[in-house]
């Protein structure tokens, strides 16, 4: 038995770069998805006199005016499932990688989450999700309490991070923004987080490196990523950051923790900006929009952690965003920081004296806090952030003295190991066992007595002579996950077998737990 199809056929009357004015729709509405010719799409955004505008995706070059349009009277929806880890897809969800079509789930049983069903009632395939969907409501939600582990010792310690946050990473191009999301992305292997990496606006090549690291390091196999470089359409690039939200919405529904990268948003800012000027809509601030507020707090407020009853599913936030020369009063950094839960500011001199990851810890916040560490890292780092900032004022004043006291020698030694302490290279995310035994190095005072390169050594060497050597410690550590009277002393057992069997039984004494 056949089925009947019921299209609306219209015609585009005129085509400027991204944008089509179609005229014979008259019963479509904002959000819904337009069909033309080779297969080219199009989201309806808004009518002017007897038509309807739309944003055009896919080959935009290849349809002309007078070209025949189709509507199914259906609002957009992309395919979603466990098909799409390991693809790099564009923003309508369609491989872009050469591996061939990606099946979606598309079965028709409840999400195993017992969240209600949020797909279109009577829709064809249930595999798909609505890209624009309205966030979870407050009911539906708990109070973050599970720690996202990124893997930067500079975060994971001073500005904690919990699963369902929305984290703003801000600061100057060429600072180390990407650079962070890319280690928190590597840090979740074996973790079963599933995390999804938005590229908007930027160079293919960019591109292709962060998919290549991603193979290369194995994190592909749990990653996601959603494209609309700058060669893309603008439409495109409008609609990416929304695509990789609904991708992530599916595994949130089936109780997953997912991770969401969105790289950048200023340009996607600078895309409905251009959109918005050819649709003739009237500038605000900046030549921005009035409604580029509404447009990313609709998308952060996706963010969040479900509640028992809606199956615990979580998903968390790194919006990316730049500033112009230090400036965080600018309009969407402004904007950015007022609707996220803290911001990971990323300082250019930082950046240019060689400490990376260039976080600046007086600027950089999580307004969640301590309350979702661990019990260990909590206790060790409690006062890291004021001791550097106590620091640097301290290295200030003492710049241009030609002598000082022992007393603040030592506390200019001190500052200089948590300097090092802090300082990580790129692509070597710090399992958080890593974590506890160098915070605990660093409370016992054991990084203050060595030299630069000493510190550099222990950092790189202690977690495999641990592993090697004092399994049970380094496990402990891990499952644990407090700082036990039996931790420490394995801990201290294992600080002074390694100087030892490094030559440097001089440098560490070990002193009694009380």
């Amino acid at each position: 038995m056949q089925t009947i199809q019921i299209q609306e056929v219209g015609k585009i009357r005129e085509i400027k770069k991204s944008i089509a004015k179609i005229t014979g729709l008259s019963r479509c509405m904002i959000g819904q998805l337009i069909h033309f010719t080779d297969n080219t799409k199009g989201i309806v955004v808004g009518f002017a006199s007897g038509e309807a505008v739309t944003f055009l995706l896919g080959k935009v070059e290849e349809i002309r005016v007078g070209d025949p349009a189709y509507s199914n009277m259906e609002p957009f929806t992309i395919p979603a499932g466990e098909a799409f880890l390991g693809r790099l897809v564009n923003a309508s969800a369609e491989p872009i990688d050469g591996k061939g079509a990606i099946q979606s789930s598309g079965n028709k049983e409840q999400n195993r989450s017992g969240y209600p069903d949020t797909r279109i009632p009577g829709y064809p395939d249930p595999g798909r999700y609505p890209v624009f969907r309205k966030a979870p409501g407050v009911l539906q939600r708990i109070p973050l309490s599970r720690t996202f582990e990124t893997g930067v010792l500079a975060i994971d310690a001073t500005v904690p991070i919990g699963k369902g946050q929305r984290e703003l990473i801000i600061g100057d191009r060429m600072t180390g923004k990407t650079s962070i999301c890319t280690d928190a992305i590597l840090n979740q292997k074996d973790k079963d987080v599933i995390c999804v990496y938005c590229c908007i606006g930027r160079t293919y090549s960019s591109l292709l490196k962060i998919v290549e690291l991603l193979k290369e390091k194995g994190a592909l196999d749990y990653t996601i990523v959603v494209a609309a470089h700058a060669a893309s359409p603008g439409g495109e690039q409008y609609l990416a950051p929304y695509t990789a939200c609904a991708l992530g919405e599916y595994f949130m529904d089936h109780g997953k923790d997912v991770f969401v990268v969105f790289d950048d948003l200023t340009k996607h800012a600078w895309a409905y900006r251009q959109l918005s000027l050819l649709l003739e809509r009237p500038p605000g601030r900046d030549a921005y929009p009035g409604d580029i507020f509404y447009l990313h707090s609709q998308l952060m407020e996706r963010a969040g952690q479900y509640s028992p009853e809606f199956g615990g599913g979580s998903m968390t936030f790194f919006p990316v965003v730049d500033t112009l020369q230090g400036d965080v009063t600018g309009y969407i950094p402004s904007n950015l920081i007022s609707m996220t839960d803290g911001q990971i500011y990323m300082n250019t001199s930082l950046f240019n004296s060689g400490f990376k990851p260039a976080i600046d810890l007086g600027l950089s916040v999580s307004r969640v806090g301590n309350k979702v560490q661990c019990p260990a890292v909590k206790e060790l780092s409690g006062m890291l952030r004021l001791e550097y900032v106590r620091y640097n004022e301290l290295l200030k004043i003492t710049r241009f003295k030609a002598s000082v006291s022992e007393a603040v020698n030592q506390r200019l030694r001190e500052g200089e190991a948590l300097t090092q302490f802090f300082t990580q290279m790129n692509n070597e995310p710090a399992p958080l066992e890593l974590q506890i035994i160098l915070l605990y190095a660093l409370r016992r005072k054991i990084l203050a007595v060595l030299a630069r390169g000493e510190i550099d050594y222990f950092k790189k060497n202690i977690y495999g002579f641990m592993r090697e050597k004092f399994p049970n410690v380094v496990r402990e550590a891990g499952d644990k996950k407090e700082l036990t009277l039996e931790l420490r002393r394995g801990l201290d057992d294992a600080f002074l077998a390694f100087f030892k069997d490094k030559g440097m039984a001089d440098k560490y004494q070990v002193t009694s737990n009380q």
